[in-house]
């Protein structure tokens, strides 16, 4: 085989590390998003954060800064909020002076630092959410035990498991404290003190036993009560596959009566423990702030989301366009990519911008009417009206939240498939499931719609629809079946 030469013409594209890193801005979602800013501004020198320049140095700077941009009806200034008043902090103190005595201190108040105090970590030192064994031993406290019964109490509230259960009998708790003159009758006894404790059928061994100790603790009695606790002691499996038709004729109840027992009986919590909350909450922080303004819309990115970025100007001036040694050369690539990272953040903040008011318009029926008025809409609809790539569309919708006066949502929230019309329209899948929401909220307790007739009410309003289709959407609503739905009286 001859070798060759031979020249060829051809297309490939390349991502440059300005488009890579913008991409990169882009799918970030808000909480990684400043953990990436936080990251640049500490590896990079000439990234600041410009409002801290500002309260520091008290110039207001004229270098590149990253703030919303407007789009569509957008509101130029965000409302104003109060700051806290900063206090000067003075050139020189009186040589007899405490520091304690003009600013406030995180060590603990009394006596000179200790060595420990010293380092104290004010970041590591926050609110921790109370568990569930918290509780339990806070209350054993309150309690006069003496020094065995407060070792089986403690075994016992250990043994709980996250939803209230007592997860080991008590043969087995004689056998983890390993106490010779420990009996059954002991352990038994404190079990019942903890079964006393707060929240209301905490360390149960079963659904049964739970739902047993919630009705004797119930304040206010009475032959409805009693009866829920015969119910629960002699009919348990009936009331566990919901026969209740069999309860009724066994205890020869009236319909009202057996009624006002399921009422009862399901008032109850079927996992106690769950009511303590054990985990710190998380919050949701928008990216982008929908009002209403003079009956228009108005979309703004929220202010608080990022900070305001800006090259440190006195770090620039260092730079010599001549120089090449080492030091300067330092200073010109982190020049470039602190411009490269504001670039990109506007980039990012003008892109999601513009998807969020574009979704916005589309959608104004909903801010308006509510779910019932969702409009069908992928993401090929904002991608074709905004001239993007359905990609990019899909990255800005990812893991982004916008607040409006109907509530927070995800991106993704407005997208939904849509559904044929008899008049030949279109409706949101959103909708439909406003629609099946609220018929089967006004049912009738004794007659539930079932997924048939829901489908046949639908179809009387001109939506065609599928009763699995129905099936579907109230299964993903976690609304039961219509027999599981049925209550007597």
């Amino acid at each position: 085989m001859k070798q060759s030469i031979q020249l060829r013409l051809g297309q490939q594209l390349t991502m440059t590390p300005q488009l890579q890193q913008a991409i990169r801005l882009l799918q970030l979602s808000m909480l990684d998003l400043r953990q990436e800013i936080q990251e640049a501004l500490d590896s990079n020198p000439m990234l600041e954060n410009a409002e801290e320049a500002e309260q520091l140095n008290g110039d207001e700077g004229n270098d590149t800064v990253t703030e919303p941009q407007e789009a569509v009806r957008i509101a130029t200034d965000p409302d104003g909020e109060l700051q806290p008043e900063k206090t000067p902090i003075p050139d020189e103190l009186p040589v007899d002076a405490e520091w304690t005595d003009h600013y406030d201190s995180y060590l603990p108040s009394g006596g000179a630092p200790t060595h420990e105090a010293s380092e104290l970590d004010i970041f590591a030192v926050q609110s921790k959410a109370p568990t569930l064994q918290d509780h339990l031993h806070w209350q054993l406290n309150l309690c006069r035990l003496d020094a065995t019964d407060m070792a089986v109490a403690t075994a016992i509230v250990d043994a709980i498991n996250e939803d209230g259960y007592l997860t080991v009998s008590p043969e087995e708790l004689i056998e983890i404290l390993d106490d010779p003159d420990l009996t059954l009758e002991e352990v038994q006894s404190v079990l019942h003190l903890v079964q006393s404790l707060d929240p209301p059928g905490v360390g149960a061994r079963d659904l049964r036993e739970c739902l047993l100790i919630q009705l004797r603790q119930l304040a206010d009695g009475g032959r409805i009560r009693d009866l829920a606790v015969r119910v629960c002691e002699q009919h348990f499996e009936a009331l566990s596959k919901r026969d209740m038709e069999q309860i009724r004729r066994t205890l020869d109840l009236s319909t009202a009566d057996l009624a006002e027992i399921s009422d009862l009986i399901r008032s109850l919590h079927p996992r106690p423990g769950t009511l303590i909350a054990d985990v710190q909450p998380q919050y949701v922080i928008p990216d982008v702030i929908v009002r209403k303004r003079e009956n228009a819309w108005t979309v703004e990115l929220n202010p608080e989301t990022t900070p305001r970025l800006r090259v440190n100007p006195s770090y620039a001036g260092l730079v010599r366009r001549a120089d090449q040694s080492d030091d300067n050369s330092f200073l010109k690539s982190h020049l470039q990519e602190a411009r490269w990272f504001i670039k990109s953040l506007a980039s990012r903040n003008d892109t999601v911008l513009r998807v969020a008011s574009k979704i916005v318009e589309l959608q104004r029926d909903f801010l308006d009417h509510g779910e019932e008025a969702m409009k069908p809409m992928v993401l090929r609809d904002v991608a074709e009206a905004l001239d993007l790539h359905e990609s990019t569309v899909s990255r800005v919708t990812t893991q982004k939240y916008v607040h409006t006066p109907r509530g927070t949502f995800e991106f993704k929230y407005f997208f939904s498939s849509h559904v044929g019309t008899e008049a030949g329209g279109a409706c949101s899948s959103t909708a439909i499931r406003a629609l099946i929401r609220k018929l089967i909220a006004v049912e009738e307790p004794s007659k539930p719609l079932s997924d048939n007739k829901i489908a046949a009410v639908l179809a009387a309003q001109g939506i065609k629809v599928a009763r699995r289709t129905v099936a579907k959407y109230r299964e993903g609503m976690n609304v039961p079946p219509s027999n599981e739905r049925k209550r007597l009286g």
